[in-house]
């Protein structure tokens, strides 16, 4: 790591590494690995050797003890080159691993988390179901004691890192009539008895991330997968929500950030009629849609980062940030899109890959109309700020 004096300057020189490392590692090789739809290994190795996945870990457990802010840009940084680089180095600090830190135990967090926030080992969050979708409280996973092992039964969808995954952090209910109540949280190891996975291919966006679907066919774990006290699996994962959204929303900013970097680089570029593209004022009037849009997202994403560094729940605002700058990176790479016109379509422009991230970012860590009904109901005192 780069040493430095005080917190912006770590700040400074960790998202000038990032950068650096994206544009001589990352940019050079996305398209054909998105192509292929498999993230290269070697990049995940020199990703954990620069420390990228240590995120808001504290140093003690491994991480890099970063603030919620500077992760924040660094993830985002990351995205303007590679969303799903981008996601994997969000994941040690979001779902996956914020509730191995906040509910594991010692053993768990020596065994997950400390490899986890190192890059030496992958893991994955199965939360989301072939049926209730982003409705957590009405999963039909079921799972039962036998003896000293824990027997489940059901499937999670869309589930990410399928691949490489070494452990997995899934949810399941004793008794689907307690809703919420009767929802526990356990930690899978990838050879487990009785887990089958099931990836997705030829995925519209995020291609290069392995996604797919996890069975339990009378899967047994030990009494030690356990994550937190049963029945209090809900509550592991909405503590983890928030930081996910987080890093949701700074993926998004990044994104729309790298849609307007393209249109103006190909609006001044690009000549019709005697003159840029850039000079006519239907072009102009989308970047500054574009500029207006980034500016806002990454100063909500940003407020949504001080909120959680200054220990407050923040359930709303970080649904706003999810939200709004997934919008935005769709609204603006459709526009840098109609801004390159036929040209878009052309695997030898970015902005094709970039569309097709952004529509799906609307979707992932609950999709924006589930999220337009979280705000309005938290505003209205329908919905209580500590429970979703």
């Amino acid at each position: 790591m780069v040493a430095v004096n005080d917190r912006s300057e770590l700040a400074e020189a960790l998202v000038e590494m990032a950068a650096e490392f994206c544009e001589r590692e990352i940019a050079p090789r996305v398209a054909e690995y998105d192509r292929e739809e498999q993230f290269p290994r070697d990049l995940l190795d020199q990703m954990a050797a620069l420390g990228f996945f240590g995120g808001v870990i504290p140093e003690e457990l491994g991480g890099l003890g970063l603030d919620y802010k500077t992760y924040a840009m660094l993830v985002e940084k990351i995205s303007e080159t590679c969303n799903i680089a981008a996601c994997l180095v969000s994941m040690p600090s979001g779902l996956v691993g914020n509730s191995v830190q906040s509910y594991g135990t010692p053993e768990q967090l020596e065994r997950y988390l400390r490899p986890l926030a190192q890059g030496e080992i992958f893991g994955a969050a199965g939360v989301t179901e072939p049926r209730s979708g982003s409705d957590v409280a009405g999963m039909t996973t079921t799972y039962r004691r036998d003896g000293d092992e824990f027997v489940l039964n059901g499937a999670k969808a869309w589930i990410s890192n399928l691949d490489i995954a070494e452990f997995f952090v899934t949810f399941a209910t004793m008794d689907r009539s307690l809703r919420h109540r009767g929802i526990t949280a356990f930690i899978v190891p990838r050879d487990a008895p009785g887990l089958s996975l099931h990836p997705y291919k030829d995925k519209f966006g995020f291609r290069p991330i392995c996604t797919g679907e996890m069975v339990f066919d009378e899967m047994r774990i030990p009494a030690d997968a356990l994550l937190g006290v049963e029945g209090e699996g809900f509550k592991v994962a909405m503590n983890a929500v928030e930081r996910g959204r987080l890093g949701v929303a700074s993926r998004a900013v990044g994104m729309a950030q790298a849609a307007l970097d393209e249109a103006k680089t190909y609006a001044m570029d690009r000549e019709i009629f005697g003159q840029p593209v850039g000079g006519f004022q239907i072009v102009q009037s989308k970047i500054t849609d574009m500029v207006v849009g980034v500016h806002t997202a990454r100063g909500l994403t940003y407020q949504a980062a001080d909120a959680l560094q200054a220990g407050k729940r923040a359930r709303q605002l970080t649904s706003m940030a999810k939200m709004y700058a997934a919008d935005i990176a769709f609204r603006s790479a459709t526009d840098a899109f109609q801004i390159h016109g036929a040209y878009g379509v052309s695997p030898e422009y970015k902005i094709g890959r970039i569309l097709r991230d952004a529509k799906v970012i609307q979707i992932v860590e609950g999709s924006n109309d589930l999220h337009r009904a979280l705000i309005a109901e938290i505003e209205l005192g329908i919905r209580p700020t500590g429970e979703e």
